[in-house]
């Protein structure tokens, strides 16, 4: 995989990916990660950068290295200030499915006058396309729509970490989210994308604003779930 150089530095970046891989179930919880001369050639990196981002995750408590048996996945919950509950790909990882996610498309926008996204976000704004596989099926197709400008955003860095990594470096800290939930049918690409069999289908419908410190929305998305293929389950603590 490469990496960028004119990012923030490599073990970090290796950090990230892993993490990453933890939280979606690449790497199972009770089980090693690749080795470290794996991941050296893998990320074309030395074994200094390795071992910087494995013990990153180690202090984390991701990870417990043992003495001759490997690097061992310990933890795969993220800790989240916006809510004490699980997030949805935590609680299908815990079920034993694997996540994987692909960016598919980066670019700016203008909003029409009048629209949502122009009350959101003025006259333009960053636009972002992924689709999220369950054990390799595509379920999820989402949209995110972002009050910011990045130059020369390339879709490899963004596979490397999430998308409330990439605010945070834009120095942009979220206070809190609101969840809209609805039917309806997608658009002609998610149709496509998530390889339903019918045309028209209606499917669940989620609607993010993610907002900061100030009340403004930061970050706006849609995502289209394929409940046949699994519910949306939400997890409460009493």
């Amino acid at each position: 995989m490469s990496l960028s150089r004119k990012d923030k530095p490599l073990y970090l970046q290796i950090r990230d990916i892993l993490k990453d891989r933890i939280l979606h179930g690449v790497y199972p919880l009770g089980e090693n990660i690749p080795s470290e001369p794996q991941l050296e050639q893998e990320f074309s990196v030395s074994k200094i950068t390795v071992r910087g981002a494995i013990q990153e995750l180690v202090q984390e408590g991701y990870l417990e290295k043992g003495s001759g048996k490997g690097t061992k996945v310990i933890r795969n919950k993220a800790a989240s200030k916006l809510s004490k509950w699980k997030h949805f790909t935590e609680i299908l990882v815990e079920e034993g499915h694997r996540i994987n996610k692909q960016w598919l498309r980066a670019e700016m926008m203008r909003n029409e006058a009048g629209t949502e996204l122009h009350l959101l976000f003025g006259a333009q704004c960053l636009r972002l396309e992924r689709v999220y596989y369950l054990n390799d099926q595509p379920y999820i197709y989402y949209t995110h729509y972002l009050a910011m400008i990045i130059d020369e955003l390339e879709l490899s860095d963004l596979n490397a970490r999430s998308l409330y990594d990439l605010l945070q470096e834009q120095s942009i800290s979220l206070d809190r989210l609101r969840d809209e939930f609805s039917v309806a049918v997608p658009p002609p690409e998610a149709e496509e994308i998530l390889q339903l069999g019918s045309k028209g289908l209606p499917l669940l419908k989620r609607s993010r604003y993610s907002y900061d410190e100030h009340g403004k929305v930061r970050e706006f998305s849609v995502g289209y779930y394929n409940t046949e293929l699994q519910n949306y389950i939400v997890n409460y603590d009493v």
